[in-house]
């Protein structure tokens, strides 16, 4: 390609929607253009990258056995209703209706259709396992998107779905495919930890994310050095600080005037934050949801109060208290939500509570003699214990794990990283297939449910963290396994007759090679055509001018920091640089072996 031709240009400068230096690089070097919000088109270079990206996806995922599939963007809205999440996915769901106004949905992600795909063609065990996937847009309402590619409200994804027999052949599945992410990764020179990850509104049980760590991530990450435990920080566990063990003591009031918070009550009464019940009031959304006059989603939420009690030294996570609910939506209650509900800010207790459910930590278990409300203003009550005091509807682990936590593997000091989420897999289970109805017949003519898997790499977003992992202060720094162009033909002083004609000789003779050269064949400066090849970051530069003609070379530089010029001569070039693009290719392919 020459770039005289090419569509799109570089930019000096960086849009003012770019919000980060990822960001900044795409659009400057004319990889894509903003449409929208979170909307983008992309441009040839561009388009070129992510087909590579794809491409590498797509081989990973057919050498762990997956069969590529296409399946529609449009959904009927009645899938959706099946399988439940027509109201838990609420907003992020771009809804619309067709002239005979039947309700469809712009698909998120397929579960509902992959399952009535099964449904309709698989009847056998014989017939398992099945692993298909699909390369495909997806669509998702953001309600703030940005930083790029990251978040969009248009983005490219692949998405695969096992279906398995029986557990055993649910974790082979799963296996099969955390090595085909790793592959994957390491071939389109993206370092990828995994860590342990809630499963959101897919659901399921077991489920891992694939992070490029980076100070830009917006997840935060908490990983132990001393055994490798890594997790989001809205799924991590931590060990719990255990209290000596007391015998129950007397409950008895005690005068706090004033006194509102944790901080006001530990001061006050010259007690560790541990020694305290802390309560914190939600509203939650618990119910299946109703639907409007045209059979859509209504906008009316049905909420109840949840007061929740954890021990004063630990923070909710309200991740796990929206999935210990079941809750599709799950907010901090206002102030005269409190005072409708009867409860008393700054002095409530689940002691003598009624008619409000109440959800506890399971820290309270082992804590007692607790300082909590007396559910009276400036009251509160000593020697709080579970079990004798008071009892919650629900007892599960609510406590958010905290940069220096203690890991719940090793003990450790948990340390936090930031991240980006480039993929994730699930063990989604029976939840889609139940309820759904998808059935086969197993050895014993006995009718059963397949057992489900659950697997996501955007691929635009990974396209976006290729340039985060692999940027300098000049620009992109292309892994040559996805750069745009393996070669990138420098030609300086093309206004005299025989530099160009030289110039033109071997740029025909590397593409005759099987070699993807950008020849840069403009009438610009030296300075500028550098450093756009800087800012471009293909993997070989090759100059060719008037100083390096008289020696009958061209002068060949790697795109890589601290990298040095070699002259090579004409005669050599081209077999020269199709084994330097091979090696390239070929390193970061066997890293992984």
């Amino acid at each position: 390609m020459r770039m005289s031709r090419l569509f799109g240009r570089t930019l000096r400068e960086a849009p003012a929607e770019a919000e980060h230096e990822a960001h900044k690089l795409m659009l400057r070097a004319g990889l894509m253009q903003q449409l929208a919000a979170g909307i983008y088109s992309y441009l040839p270079l561009g388009w070129r990258v992510l087909r590579k990206v794809e491409q590498i996806i797509r081989e990973e995922i057919d050498r762990a056995g997956g069969q590529e599939v296409l399946m529609p963007v449009l959904h009927p809205a009645e899938l959706w209703q099946e399988s439940g999440r027509l109201e838990v996915m609420g907003d992020t769901l771009f809804v619309l209706h067709d002239r005979r106004e039947r309700q469809l949905v712009m698909g998120p992600t397929h579960e509902e259709v992959v399952v009535d795909l099964f449904r309709r063609n698989v009847q056998s065990y014989r017939e398992l396992p099945k692993v298909i996937y699909q390369i495909q847009t997806k669509f998702r309402d953001e309600p703030r998107p940005r930083m790029g590619l990251v978040r969009g409200r248009e983005f490219g994804m692949m998405d695969a779905y096992s279906f398995d027999a029986d557990a055993d052949g649910l974790d082979a599945s799963y296996d099969a495919m955390f090595e085909a992410y790793q592959r994957a990764f390491q071939r389109c020179g993206v370092p990828a930890v995994p860590v342990q990850a809630d499963s959101g509104a897919i659901g399921g049980k077991d489920s891992q994310e694939f992070m490029l760590l980076t100070d830009v991530g917006e997840d935060q990450i908490l990983i132990s050095p001393g055994c490798g435990y890594a997790a989001n920080a809205e799924k991590a566990d931590h060990k719990k600080f255990e209290l000596p063990r007391e015998e129950p003591l007397p409950l008895e009031e005690v005068s706090t005037p004033g006194q509102k918070t944790i901080e006001d009550l530990v001061s006050f009464l010259g007690i560790p934050h541990w020694r305290t019940l802390k309560a914190v009031f939600y509203a939650a959304d618990l119910s299946a949801g109703g639907k409007d006059a045209r059979g859509g989603r209504s906008s009316v939420r049905q909420t109840e109060p949840v007061f929740v009690a954890i021990r004063g030294d630990l923070a909710v996570n309200e991740t796990k208290l929206r999935n210990a609910l079941n809750a599709r939506d799950l907010r901090l209650m206002g102030d005269d939500e409190v005072e409708a509900a009867g409860l008393v800010a700054g002095a409530a207790s689940p002691v003598g509570l009624t008619g409000v459910r109440i959800v506890a930590d399971d820290s309270v278990l082992s804590s007692p003699n607790l300082v909590g409300g007396a559910n009276r203003p400036d009251v509160h009550l000593v020697n709080v214990n579970y079990g004798r005091d008071w009892q919650a509807d629900l007892v599960t682990d609510l406590s958010l794990a905290r940069p220096g936590d203690l890991c719940p593997g090793c003990g450790e000091p948990l340390t936090p990283q930031r991240g980006i989420e480039m993929g994730h897999i699930f063990k989604l289970g029976t939840i889609y297939s139940e309820r759904m109805g998808a059935t086969f017949l197993d050895a014993g003519g006995k009718t059963r449910v397949p057992i489900m898997g659950c697997y996501g790499i955007g691929t635009s977003r990974l396209f976006h963290c290729v340039v985060e992992a692999n940027h300098d202060e000049r620009g992109i720094v292309w892994p040559a396994t996805v750069a745009p162009y393996d070669v990138h033909l420098v030609g300086l002083s093309l206004d005299r007759p025989a530099v160009a004609a030289k110039a033109e000789e071997v740029y025909a003779t590397l593409q005759a090679a099987g070699t993807e050269v950008l020849f840069d064949d403009r009438l610009e400066s030296a300075g500028v055509k550098f450093n756009d090849a800087d800012l471009l970051g293909i993997p070989l530069r090759v100059t060719l001018s008037p100083r390096s003609l008289e020696r009958d070379s061209v002068e060949v530089r790697r795109r890589v920091a601290g990298s040095d010029t070699e002259l090579v001569l004409l005669t050599t070039a081209v077999e020269r640089l199709s084994l330097m693009v091979r090696e390239a290719r070929a390193g970061l392919s066997a890293a992984m072996e």
